[in-house]
């Protein structure tokens, strides 16, 4: 299996994580382990947990940590399950933790796991592909409407009823088993006129489809505020995204850690017993700069937002 992983934003990403050579970190999102690896470098008895639902990246992890695993423990877990991994390794509180968050190259560049609309492959997107729900499922199983609200919802398509009618009549001749048949689908539903503007038809559509199979937008959201409790004061948080709908749960959820109180304006006393838990260090998200994109076109849309325990 060829693997290639450029991490994004990795300057700023070692910045933000404040690294200290004593202190224990999570990379929540292991990928290609170019993140972890500059963590790794910087520890001499501290510790990185490297966790990913996907069995090819703690392989790939292996090896390019290889000069570092004594410093390192590898887990093939999802990281809503950090506060369960970090119990079972006697361990209450880290330094910090990141997560760059959706796809990642090489699951893009993996043919077979069926997450690109230019490559053929069998309807699968599964993340963890140990798990027995896939794309198949969503496309051949969910009802007209259910598939219009999560290509509206998660893809924000504005063709998602066309889309979703389309698949329906389609599926009914025979089951929809492959990439390229979803893409005909999808092209076949979107207006000739619609189809020439901006980026591939499939894409929107694709992007609902694998956030429905790995749940990933509710994932984030529940897992933020437990991860701010499982570190140190001073320790940091680092999310990546890769789109709006990511970004706008980060941004609200950071917020929302941010308050020191959240009783209506008009009580005369606070009695919501609630402290601030977090100080925002992004005010507005970090980007890649113009060199990095022209390096790693995947690296256009990321943002970085990161937050510091109080």
């Amino acid at each position: 299996m060829k693997f290639e992983h450029t991490p994004v934003l990795l300057k700023e990403v070692i910045d933000g994580l404040n690294v200290k050579e004593n202190g224990i970190y999570v990379d929540g999102t292991l990928g290609g382990a170019g993140h972890s690896l500059e963590i790794a470098k910087r520890l001499t008895t501290g510790k990185l947990i490297g966790i990913d639902q996907d069995l090819n990246a703690l392989k790939k992890a292996k090896e390019v940590l290889k000069d570092n695993m004594d410093k390192v423990i590898l887990v093939h877990e999802n990281y809503v399950n950090i506060e369960n991994i970090l119990h079972k390794l006697n361990i209450r509180k880290v330094d910090g933790i990141l997560l760059d968050i959706g796809v990642s190259s090489h699951q893009l560049d993996e043919e077979k796991r069926g997450f690109s609309y230019s490559k053929e492959a069998p309807l699968d997107m599964r993340m963890d592909n140990t798990k027995k729900f896939s794309a198949w499922n969503v496309v051949n199983g969910y009802s007209k409407e259910e598939l219009e609200k999560i290509i509206w919802d998660y893809g924000e398509e504005r063709w998602a009823k066309r889309i979703s009618e389309f698949i329906v009549s389609e599926r009914r001749k025979a089951p929809i088993d492959t990439t390229f048949r979803l893409v005909d689908i999808i092209k076949k539903a979107i207006p000739k006129n619609a189809r020439r503007k901006g980026h591939h038809p499939a894409k929107k559509t694709f992007q609902a489809i694998r956030i429905e199979v790995n749940d990933e937008l509710h994932l984030l959201e529940n897992s933020i505020p437990n991860m701010i409790r499982l570190l140190n004061k001073k320790g940091r948080l680092c999310i990546i995204t890769f789109h709006s709908l990511e970004d706008r749960i980060v941004k609200k959820m950071f917020v929302e850690l941010n308050k020191d109180c959240i009783c209506p304006p008009e009580f005369p006393i606070c009695v919501c017993d609630k402290e601030k838990e977090i100080n925002i260090i992004t005010k507005k998200p970090i980007i890649p700069t113009k060199s990095e994109v022209e390096r790693n076109p995947r690296s256009r849309s990321s943002k970085l937002r990161i937050a510091e325990r109080v």
